[in-house]
């Protein structure tokens, strides 16, 4: 042993989780990645919705045009 004490040894104290902030950590690792996917999931969803939209309203259409020829 070298002497030190117990709290030494499992101290978990700020200066550690500072160092881990500094380093960025998953975060920064991860961040950029993620906004792109997620960039893209929105996009997906935005056309899905638009199409969704059109859809409905060509099927409301089509129902309208059979109700008013009879």
């Amino acid at each position: 042993m070298d002497g030190g004490s117990w709290a030494d040894q499992w101290d978990n104290g700020s200066d550690h989780v500072e160092e881990k902030r500094k380093s960025g950590g998953v975060a920064a690792k991860y961040g950029k990645k993620v906004g792109e996917g997620l960039g893209k999931t929105k996009s997906v969803a935005s056309s899905g919705v638009k199409k969704v939209k059109e859809g409905t309203s060509v099927g409301f259409q089509w129902i309208k045009g059979k109700c008013q020829k009879h």
